[in-house]
């Protein structure tokens, strides 16, 4: 499956989300010790990592741009989820992170960028670098911004319901499956990969 990758997206697919007191949301990490990988997870990324499937993830993580956190704190909390994963038998074959944000407040990481989501930029680099055949790939996220980015590069989708009210997503596409969490769209990945 080597022509063929598995991109996702961090909060709400592989690790929960946490209660910002500041915000009243439920956010990103915002401490490694926030760090929590969702029930299912390893077990589903072991089942597409023994399938053969390349795992790359893909995240917008704009706290430092935003001015909430350090750019050592989103380090750690990086560190962290490697660390998971890799005590888990999981390994990613890269991780892709924008750092910017449209209003942000920190110079250099403000303003448009090539790399947010919805922007499939990540995703072209890596079939550039590696040689991956996109319509092949999958793209698994929660929110509309990732089935954006997987629809622009040409991927397949499918995004995680993260208790989001189905209404907040009427005018965004629609993912090609819908899935309750990484167990379920692991099984629908596995499903429809061909056979050889």
């Amino acid at each position: 499956m080597s022509h063929a990758a598995i991109f996702l997206d961090r909060d709400g697919v592989l690790n929960r989300l946490v209660h910002n007191p500041s915000t009243g949301h439920m956010e990103s990490p915002l401490t490694p010790g926030d760090v929590h990988l969702i029930e299912g997870v390893v077990p589903a990324l072991r089942r597409l990592q023994q399938a053969g499937y390349p795992l790359i993830l893909v995240s917008n993580q704009p706290n430092y741009a935003l001015g909430k956190s350090t750019l050592d704190t989103l380090s750690a909390i990086h560190a962290r989820l490697v660390t998971e994963l890799l005590y888990a038998g999981i390994r990613f074959r890269r991780f892709c992170y924008c750092l910017h944000h449209p209003k942000g407040v920190v110079p250099g990481f403000s303003g448009l960028c090539v790399c947010r989501k919805p922007s499939p930029w990540f995703l072209l680099r890596a079939r550039d670098d590696f040689g991956y055949s996109l319509s092949n790939c999958w793209m698994i996220g929660d929110q509309p911004t990732d089935t954006q980015c997987g629809r622009a590069a040409g991927v397949r989708t499918i995004r995680i319901d993260s208790g989001t009210p189905l209404h907040a997503h009427r005018a965004s596409p629609v993912a090609d499956h819908l899935a309750w969490g990484l167990s379920e769209a692991a099984e629908i990945i596995l499903r429809r990969r061909p056979c050889h």
